[in-house]
């Protein structure tokens, strides 16, 4: 089929695949801008080389960066953890930071054809928060231009881990983010709902309010509620009460609880504890279970040597009884105000 770009992806049969669908690979951008883990980014790379290693093992994993002198940095990192490099392929993207859920390519398929596009979404890290970010910006059309896929501009701000899907027409996402008058203050809820259905190719956007404190992207539903297979979610809810994340929480449960699927049936909702409060120099930061990558061979989960960790394991572990769950601590990393989903975008397979 030849795509008409003067139609939406959606009209033409694609869709985002839930996340647990079968992958090609799995893309992430080599972390090295040291201002995003200010006097430590040296202590991320072997949790980051557990985790590639974890996703390597079912599928392709390929990595942006700057020059062959960082490929080669990388290449020693991942030796180290006993990778196999013919699991990994690596790409001269440079790229201005980690964060490649946010400005890596969001992949569409249509099964029927067995056809693959592109959507590059407008990314501004974040309301413009951590400039300058035009490397970031162009991923997803070196990608497309390297691997000749179709590419839509949809010409908005629209950030990975801002939406999660059911992989049956539903996306869960926040007000808090998409509504906010750093992304796109000329839309309306309306409006960003009909870009949701148009160029992810979902019928139904359902919508929580706020993020966990100390989430820098303006409340990404990735470190709140995640769907684990179509009609089950996991979110995150604090036990403590005089933790400033209880109320919060408490508020996103409730309306998750009010939400029906397009099949009319309620979610089936599984809390997961929060981990202990993590700081950094004194700030609180967004330390979740529910940033959770899903992997073909695995589901990987950052832990944060809190005594929450096991309980947080063993739920997920039985929300996946078909993948091996995965804990690796997450506590340098976090200090990016980010973990394994944040740094990670799946290509699913056609």
């Amino acid at each position: 089929m030849k795509i008409d770009f003067s139609k939406s992806p959606a009209s033409q049969g694609f869709h985002f695949p839930a996340e647990w669908a079968p992958h090609t690979a799995t893309w992430l951008s080599w972390p090295h801008k040291e201002e995003s883990w200010p006097g430590k980014i040296g202590t991320i790379y072997r949790a980051y080389s557990e985790f590639i290693k974890a996703v390597s093992e079912g599928e392709l994993v390929r990595i942006n960066v700057v020059n062959e002198q960082m490929a080669a940095f990388a290449k020693e990192q991942l030796l180290a953890v006993g990778i196999d490099l013919k699991q990994i392929e690596f790409f001269d993207f440079p790229t201005n930071d980690a964060w490649c859920r946010d400005h890596g390519p969001a992949f569409l398929i249509n099964t029927g054809t067995k056809q693959k596009v592109i959507i590059d979404w407008n990314y501004n890290a974040w309301g413009n928060k951590y400039p300058p970010f035009n490397l970031d910006d162009i991923i997803p059309t070196r990608i497309s231009e390297r691997f000749d896929l179709p590419l839509y501009e949809p010409g908005i701000i629209m950030e990975g881990g801002s939406v999660d899907f059911n992989g049956k027409g539903t996306v869960l996402t926040t007000t808090a983010c998409l509504l906010n008058q750093n992304r796109n203050p000329h839309l309306n809820q309306q409006q960003i709902e009909s870009y949701l259905q148009n160029y992810y190719g979902v019928e139904q956007v359902l919508w929580l309010g706020d993020g966990i404190i100390g989430d820098d992207t303006d409340g990404h539903i990735d470190d709140i509620t995640r769907f684990t297979n179509e009609d089950t979610v996991v979110t995150v809810v604090e036990e403590n009460k005089n933790d400033e994340n209880y109320h919060i929480l408490q508020a996103n449960l409730e309306t998750l609880k009010t939400m029906r699927l397009l099949n009319g049936k309620q979610l089936n909702i599984v809390e997961l504890p929060m981990p202990d409060p993590v700081y950094y120099d004194g700030q609180r930061l967004p330390a979740s279970y529910a940033n959770f990558y899903i992997s073909n061979a695995a589901v990987v989960v950052p832990t944060y040597r809190s005594n929450n960790d096991d309980r947080a394991l063993d739920i997920l572990t039985q929300c996946f009884p078909d993948r091996k769950v995965i804990g690796i601590d997450s506590t340098d990393i976090i200090w990016g105000l980010g973990s394994f989903h944040c740094l990670s975008q799946q290509e699913p397979s056609v």
